[in-house]
């Protein structure tokens, strides 16, 4: 570099020691930092922060720590980087549980660790679904002072709800409360739909009534919010009042409003209540979308009222709505499972007409019905088609054809098939896996069945167990 009258100074050096540490060579790394010292240019928060990196990137744990230690020690102090590469790096390095247990020690014992530390281990453990340690985390770091912004407590309170006791979500909450922590509209509302979900009627009236007081409903937009927490939490009744609040609270309701409340009373099977909640769309001049008509044409068709869901879905085409790919799915599969396979490839075709591209869950359905009926060969062209169209397979669309492979006795073709699923970029899971086995078990071919589920159930799948009178293959 000194030919070119280029002078190696404390920023190249840290390119170079940022280079080999990626790759986790540490040793090289220290080596090229003596250099540097030797030079005259002592470590900058950069170069530490990098060589963090690296022990990580090598899967070193201790030295981290010790190098944090050092360069307190010697007043480099470091920044929210370091902290971050710290947390993030013992999570990269060991499993997420291991990483929760040396890192919580860590903070125990430390003081006056930066926010950015408490930050970082909150949303590595949220980002691992880890609702146990997380909730452990925070009687820790309540002791400690921190106090989560808004994006850090929604992260929390989200990953929770999924993992652990409400009770134990609910005092995280409180403290977020009572610490003057800002959490989202749409995360409270997610919880307060758990807590009805699980029968806190209670518990979730008391934190309804806070968002309420908080001053968090403003907007239409954000009622709609509510009555959407009260359909999924099928509280349709409740979710009907929100509807005369708010248009006593000067917030009329849109189109959205109705939507939500007829896709609520749709998912209830409640199909007279979901029209009268269409006509009372039209007396406040709305026009119905092609969200209304789905709703209603995916009640009608779970009902298999399918006359019916044909005459709305004409209407929804005399209203010049144009059907969107799950309008033409829900109708496709529900003819599907009728075994009207001719009226199903017809709406297949008017797809194309409409440029509507069918989707997976299109053809799934179709090949599926297909291959039930033995008619393998027309199943396969279906997938052919899907291929033209750049549709990956899945787990389902291969399953159907391993299935029908086997019932036909064309044993060699399933296996071949099964065997190629992971090649073209769908790895088998428990469902395929379950349903090969099943097909063997019944065609007679029990070594074979014995040898995947041995297979697929060390790689730590959850396989049902072989029938007991076939047990004793599996040992």
């Amino acid at each position: 570099m000194e030919v070119d009258n280029c002078v190696r100074d404390r920023f190249t050096y840290n390119i170079l020691i940022n280079g080999v540490c990626k790759a986790g060579v540490v040793d090289e790394a220290l080596r090229l930092v003596k250099q540097m010292e030797g030079l005259g240019y002592s470590p900058n928060v950069f170069t530490y922060t990098i060589l963090i990196d690296g022990y990580f990137n090598g899967k070193i744990i201790d030295e981290p720590f010790k190098l944090l230690d050092r360069m307190k020690a010697k007043n480099v102090k470091p920044n929210d980087a370091t902290y971050r590469s710290l947390v993030n790096g013992v999570f990269r390095s060991v499993s997420p549980c291991e990483a929760f247990d040396l890192l919580i020690k860590w903070v125990d014992k430390e003081k006056n660790l930066p926010k950015v530390v408490y930050d970082s281990l909150v949303y590595c453990l949220c980002n691992n679904s880890l609702p146990e340690q997380t909730s452990a985390f925070f009687r820790i770091a309540d002791k400690k002072g921190y106090v989560p912004d808004s994006s850090i407590s929604n992260i929390a309170i989200t990953c929770l709800i999924k993992g652990v006791d409400l009770e134990e979500t609910c005092r995280v909450f409180e403290s977020f409360i009572e610490n003057g922590v800002k959490v989202d509209l749409s995360t409270c509302l997610i919880f307060v739909e758990a807590l009805y979900k699980s029968r806190r009627e209670e518990k979730g009236n008391k934190y309804l009534y806070w968002i309420i007081h908080e001053g968090l409903l403003t907007d239409v937009f954000s009622y709609n919010m509510v009555i959407d927490c009260f359909c999924k939490a099928k509280m349709m009744e409740r979710a009907l009042e929100i509807l005369g609040v708010m248009s006593k609270r000067g917030f009329p309701p849109n189109l959205v409003t109705f939507n939500t409340l007829i896709a609520g009373y749709c998912k209830a099977r409640d199909v007279n209540k979901a029209r009268e909640l269409l006509l009372m769309l039209f007396n406040h001049g709305f026009r119905p979308d092609v969200f209304t008509f789905s709703s209603i044409i995916d009640v009608l068709c779970q009902l298999n009222r399918i006359s019916e869901a044909f005459d709305c879905f004409l209407e929804m085409v005399e209203w010049g709505i144009k059907p969107n790919a799950i309008t033409y799915n829900t109708l496709i599969r529900s003819l599907c499972i009728c075994g009207d396979i001719s009226k199903a490839m017809k709406l297949l075709r008017n797809m194309k007409v409409d440029r509507i591209q069918p989707d997976v869950y299109t053809f799934n359905a179709l090949i599926k019905n297909y291959c039930k009926a033995n008619k393998i060969d027309k199943a396969q062209r279906l997938l052919m088609s899907m291929l033209n169209l750049n549709l990956r397979p899945d787990n389902f669309t291969y399953t159907a054809f391993v299935s029908a492979l086997c019932e036909s006795g064309r044993f060699s073709e399933a296996k071949d098939l099964f065997a190629s699923m992971e090649a073209n970029g769908c790895k088998p899971d428990a469902y395929s896996c379950n349903s090969f086995i099943d097909a063997l078990v019944k065609t007679g071919r029990f070594e074979e069945a014995q040898d995947l589920w041995l297979k697929y159930k060390e790689k730590g799948m959850d396989l049902r167990t072989i029938p007991v009178k076939y047990s004793a293959l599996v040992g």
